[in-house]
């Protein structure tokens, strides 16, 4: 099983996967893959981001990936399936192959307001561990990473 870059045959990007990437860039984060391509068995799966950051000489380098996902179809609870299915299933290889890069969900701070602040999303936050990445697209800002 392997981790590398893959630069043919990627997936479309989401619309806010550039504001996501700017923002990580000004924070210091290094972009390592555009997207992340993992590799189970036979199944090639594409994380939006991988990033590493630099931290204090004895702490190393913290390692990253980021899902983003712009719920824009007219249901908010397909896309919110949608996102929480994708977010395991990467967990899931990601804790395999490479057990020291931490996966967030990256989603906009108005959906992080109408979904994960509700009862269900307090409800996935606790009951699947989700790691959230909440993001201004406009001012291209990270409001909070959860946790």
């Amino acid at each position: 099983m392997e981790i590398n870059k893959i630069k043919s045959n990627m997936p479309a990007k989401y619309i806010y996967h550039d504001a996501v990437k700017n923002y990580l860039i000004k924070e210091g984060w290094i972009i390592t893959d555009d997207p992340l391509h993992l590799k189970w068995g036979q199944k090639d799966m594409y994380v939006d981001l991988g990033a590493k950051q630099l931290l204090a000489a004895e702490q190393g380098t913290k390692k990253i990936a980021v899902e983003i996902k712009s719920f824009v179809s007219p249901s908010e609870m397909a896309d919110l399936k949608n996102a929480i299915g994708g977010f395991i299933l990467y967990r899931a290889v990601i804790s395999r192959l490479e057990p020291d890069r931490i996966l967030y969900l990256a989603v906009r701070d108005n959906v992080f307001t109408a979904l994960f602040e509700e009862p269900i999303g307090t409800l996935l936050i606790e009951s699947e561990n989700l790691n959230l990445l909440v993001f201004n697209p406009e001012t291209e800002r990270i409001i909070q990473w959860i946790p």
